[in-house]
């Protein structure tokens, strides 16, 4: 079975949003895509934050060389 890209996740979640927007889903049909809404933002939150952790910064040096330093939202 293939992983779910983020992407793949992130739309899923808009398709939620639509239905649960729409007001036409019964209480326990709702809730069952509240759940399943958190769970693919769960995971796109996971995968936003392991990215955030890999994302480096190229910083120039007084003396105009190129260097990496890890990302700090900060």
């Amino acid at each position: 079975m293939a992983k779910t890209t983020f992407e793949t996740a992130l739309k899923q979640l808009e398709g939620i949003v639509k239905e649960m927007e729409s007001g036409a889903l019964p209480l326990e049909q709702a809730l069952k895509k509240y759940e399943t809404g958190i769970e693919k933002v769960q995971y796109c939150m996971q995968i936003l934050d392991s990215t955030e952790k890999k994302i480096t910064q190229l910083t120039r040096g007084l003396d105009g060389s190129l260097g990496e330093t890890p990302f700090d939202n900060e």
